[in-house]
């Protein structure tokens, strides 16, 4: 093994060599060399040692020259996972890429590009996000993407970065990740859960740090909170005891059952059948449907009022694996949805619907293979009634769809019947029709939308409506486009509905790609949306949002779709903007100190928020109000002004001409 070592390390200085000596024109092809020779060393453990020394070097000689990942500041942690799934040479170079970063983290490589603590929390995200494979525990989705031997990179790589970092500080992270993933109370919680069983079975931790504790809380949460599921763990195991208990242990099984989901938004697997059995031999007794729903007083109002209608329905949905929904349903009846008469209507309707044969087998794609030779229905109906209980944890980060989530959380919220309309017509008839000023536009009659491949890591609602809302909005954005103006001034009204407000500012000129008159636009935000300089006025419905999201560095990474909420003073007394991100998590790092947070400010689950300055700093498009006068506009303070503008032209500002002629908005 040693002479081999040798005799390729030798290939490996030939190849590095003639890297360093390469023209521009050239380099490309001798950094497919290097690489060629680089990969020999990737699916060994002691090889990584080696590779390790190269990767400063090859840094140096231009290997990562006119590639992602020429700048390490810009990289996002998110997305290594997917890069490591390609296969060489894409996954030979994200190899390299994380060991420089491991070099400049351990402070053996000065970068001028990244410091050693931006190193190390990115390497501590990259390991939070893919602790199964760092842990050798691979999922069945990387297993069907990934070769063995990409397979065994992959875990090499995790393996080799965990054994040279302080493990006490990602067990922290792994902890606050944990704990910040459940306060965004996403609808789609299998990510979670993955990562807490994983922490279970695998890492074990102990009881003494705080760390420990808050991880042991997690994993009571998500799989045993309570005496009798903590002695039978197992789902079925746990059902066929529950008859033995006494009214006391139940209601105490109750009792730990709704609290765990209650702070934390998991349900555990023991959950429903705790709930079945309560409904079957206690359902009169509202004090054991409070506990184990964890209801307000006025939560326990709606289940006796609705409670004939709801013991139809919960036996139907309840199913193994579907437990998840239970807390769909307690936040439902906390917010009195089901006596909107549209509401219980159009569930009821929903329960004797013919799944489309296309459309059973998309939302199978999403669920876990155990479930694939179930019936779906019952799975759109916990899917549906999870979103309406849960309107701010639909997310489709990893898909151009933020037009797509900021359109299901908006009628979840305002127009759940319609939500619920739209869900029946595609999940039945496989299309969906929606109008554009005169025209009628049918999914299934047009071209493809923004989404190359879908992904099909989405809740079951995303799942049924993404690629039609997809189709729809690409067609619409394809039909104003040549107006000359930003063609979300006639979508977002015709596509979200008639809570959009007519009025339409973008300081992004689309005929000369220029920013015009900044200083009115941001004028034009502040008179609609600060208290300070609207008359103190509440937003009654949710205003999209075009924003330049931008990286750690403050560099320009393109356009994004988001929902303002509110605007209020947070807790700590500052005005601050709070908004839906339709994004995988709510927090994100825009550079210049602009991080949106989404606890500890007054945050509800689900939003994020930012000081207002910092979020119109973001900001390129918006609708407003038409009464706003042109005079009221010019009463913003010059300090906000210049803040806001400065935190613009030194981010995304730099991509474009901008020009000051006062435009009519």
């Amino acid at each position: 093994m040693e002479i081999v070592l040798d005799k390729n390390t030798g290939l490996i200085e030939r190849a590095l060599e003639d890297l360093q000596n390469a023209s521009s024109l050239t380099r490309p092809d001798k950094a497919l060399k290097f690489s060629s020779q680089l990969e020999r060393f990737s699916v060994d453990s002691n090889g990584l040692k080696i590779l390790l020394e190269y990767a400063v070097l090859a840094d140096q000689a231009g290997y990562f020259e006119g590639t992602s990942w020429e700048d390490p500041g810009k990289l996002v942690p998110s997305l290594v996972r997917g890069t490591l799934m390609v296969g060489p040479p894409t996954s030979t170079m994200e190899l390299m890429s994380e060991l420089r970063i491991l070099s400049i983290g351990s402070g053996d490589y000065v970068h001028p590009q990244m410091t050693k603590e931006e190193a190390l929390t990115f390497l501590e995200e990259i390991i939070v996000h893919n602790l199964d494979i760092a842990l050798g525990v691979i999922n069945e989705e990387a297993r069907m993407k990934m070769s063995k031997r990409e397979i065994q990179k992959a875990t090499n790589l995790f393996q080799y970065l965990l054994s040279n970092m302080p493990l006490q500080a990602i067990k922290k992270r792994m902890a606050d990740e944990i704990e910040i993933f459940c306060i965004q109370r996403p609808v789609e919680t299998h990510k979670t859960i993955a990562l807490i069983e994983l922490i279970k079975d695998s890492l074990k931790p102990g009881k003494r740090s705080e760390e420990d504790k808050k991880l042991h809380f997690f994993i009571d949460a998500a799989f045993h909170p309570s005496p009798l599921s903590k002695q039978f763990p197992d789902p079925e195991e746990y059902a066929v005891k529950l008859p033995e208990l006494s009214k006391l242990a139940l209601a105490k099984e109750a009792e730990l059952m709704g609290e765990a989901m209650d702070k934390t938004g998991l349900v555990c697997p023991g959950h429903i059948s705790l709930m079945l059995h309560i409904i079957a031999e206690y359902s009169e007794d509202g004090e054991m449907m409070r506990k184990v729903l964890a209801l307000t007083p006025g939560g326990i109002a709606q289940w006796v009022e609705h409670k004939s209608w709801l013991l139809q329905i919960i036996p139907e949905i309840g199913i193994s694996g579907n437990h998840q929904f239970v807390y769909g349903l307690s936040q439902m009846l906390k917010k009195a949805l089901f006596s909107r008469r549209a509401v219980k209507a159009g569930l009821n309707n929903m329960r004797n619907i013919k799944i489309h044969p296309v459309v059973a087998r998309q939302i199978k794609k999403s669920l876990p293979e155990e479930f694939w030779k179930l019936e779906v229905l019952p799975f759109v109906l916990s899917a549906t009634i999870r979103i309406l209980g849960q309107p701010l944890g639909v997310s489709q980060g990893n898909n151009p769809t933020c037009q797509s989530a900021r359109g299901i959380s908006l009628w979840s919220q305002h127009a759940p019947a319609k939500l619920i309309d739209m869900i029946m017509n595609v999940a039945s008839q496989n299309r969906l029709i929606m109008r554009f000023e005169t025209a009628e536009l049918n999914s299934n009659q047009l071209g493809k939308g923004l989404i190359d491949k879908l992904d099909h890591d989405l809740d079951v609602v995303s799942a049924i409506l993404v690629p039609h809302l997809d189709k729809i909005y690409n067609e619409m954005m394809r039909r104003a486009s040549v107006r000359g103006e930003d063609p979300h001034k006639w979508v977002n009204p015709a596509l979200y509905g008639q809570w959009i407000q007519t009025g339409f500012a973008s300081a992004y000129d689309y005929l000369t790609n220029s920013i015009k008159d900044y200083n009115g636009f941001i004028r034009l935000f502040y008179t609609s949306f600060h208290p300070h300089y609207n008359g103190d006025k509440l937003m009654t419905y949710p205003c999209p949002l075009g924003i330049f999201i931008t990286s750690s560095q403050a560099k320009m990474l393109g356009f994004h779709a988001i929902s303002l909420l509110r605007v209020k003073k947070g807790t700590r007394g500052d005005v601050r903007a709070f908004f839906l991100n339709p994004n995988n998590e709510g927090r994100q790092d825009w550079g210049q100190g602009i991080e949106p947070q989404v606890h500890g400010n007054g945050e509800e689950p689900g939003e994020s928020s930012l000081p207002f300055d910092e979020l119109a700093s973001r900001v390129y498009a918006f609708h407003y109000h038409p009464s706003i006068k042109t005079k009221k506009v010019q009463k913003v303070e010059k300090y906000h002004l210049t803040k806001v503008r400065e935190l613009a032209e030194n981010s995304w500002g730099k991509q474009y001409l901008w020009n000051d002629i006062p435009a009519i908005w």
